[in-house]
């Protein structure tokens, strides 16, 4: 299999066609397996896939030191390592309910960890997970590009920010990309974030593409969550939204029936398919879901096969909300 490569943007590096989201590794999906992702992260850099994304919160750095296990066996060069940052934990790995410590001051200290656990000299992609509306996003950008021009950071992104801030930022440093949930059941972006992506020539790197597992299509009504999983919290898996969201990935199945490919695939393609400047990260943990969702990179969609797929899953019809009130509100993407 080879896997074509996309440019994140005017500014950013040429990555391939679809991303690993190493988040469920480490945290916050339930227990995983170190050997098993070590051995599918494996998988995919021999498969083509390049990028890699994680956080310095995922699982308090052990998802940066799973990555780093895993890259000693594997060239540097051939990665591109996305890093988010911002988020606090506490021993206990509660999120702490407090804004996300984007400063200047921040962006420095948390560097220095992440590089120190993933055992690099440089990140390819840094970003602030989150924007804090008491930080300008313009310091934030700034103290980034200084990281930049000192060489321990390649690229800068942003994650789940909206226009107007998107604007602000790339007045400061050029922007690679925005990491936003985009997939056919969280159709947000579509209305104002990627139009302003596109006229600044900026990526979007697409996280959520089978939003949380409901678009896999493996997926079941009576499926026991842990409480550490997040999806027991989340409201698209809640009770009669759970019910009308599973009735619309039934849709989506009859679809990937008639196109002979899989629910999941047919939902990471649809993604891909909004445009060359679209990259979809997939959170396989598993050695069988990778190579399920690299399958997707082999679809091609045409405009009878999009508008069956639109029909079966229309923009706005999911169930509830893709985060919970309070960590909605957190969220200048969606103001």
């Amino acid at each position: 299999m080879t896997i074509a490569t996309r440019e994140l943007g005017t500014s950013g590096p040429e990555v391939s066609a679809i991303g690993l989201g190493a988040m469920g590794m480490s945290d916050l999906y339930g227990p995983a397996d170190d050997a098993e992702s070590i051995a599918t992260l494996h998988a995919a850099v021999d498969a083509g896939l390049n990028l890699i994304d994680t956080a310095d919160f995922y699982g308090s750095g052990a998802n940066e030191l799973l990555i780093a296990r895993a890259l000693k066996e594997r060239r540097r060069e051939d990665v591109v390592l996305s890093v988010k940052f911002g988020s606090r934990r506490t021993p206990d790995g509660a999120f702490q309910p407090v804004p996300y410590d984007v400063s200047p001051a921040a962006v420095k200290d948390r560097l220095a960890y992440s590089l120190r656990r993933l055992d690099t000299d440089y990140v390819d992609i840094y970003r602030p997970a989150r924007l804090n509306p008491g930080i300008p996003v313009e310091e934030t950008v700034g103290a980034l590009a200084e990281m930049q021009a000192a060489g321990f950071i390649r690229h800068i992104g942003l994650s789940e920010v909206g226009a107007d801030t998107i604007r602000r930022a790339a007045a400061v440093a050029p922007i690679s990309d925005v990491q936003i949930e985009y997939s056919l059941l969280s159709r947000g972006p579509e209305a104002s974030i990627i139009p302003t992506l596109r006229e600044l020539g900026i990526g979007l790197t697409a996280y959520g593409v089978l939003s949380r597992g409901l678009l896999s299509g493996h997926w079941t009504a009576t499926r026991h969550l842990d409480t550490a999983d997040f999806r027991a919290h989340s409201p698209r898996f809640q009770g009669r939204n759970l019910q009308a969201n599973l009735r619309l990935v039934e849709a989506l199945e009859r679809v990937a029936e008639r196109l002979g490919a899989t629910t999941g695939q047919i939902a990471i393609a649809w993604v891909a398919a909004q445009g060359q400047d679209i990259v979809p990260l997939v959170g396989a943990r598993r050695r069988e879901r990778l190579a399920e969702s690299l399958g997707a990179t082999g679809l091609v969609l045409d405009a009878d096969a999009l508008a069956e797929i639109e029909a079966a899953v229309p923009a706005d019809s999911a169930a509830g909300e893709r985060y919970a009130a309070p960590l909605m509100a957190t969220l200048d993407s969606e103001r």
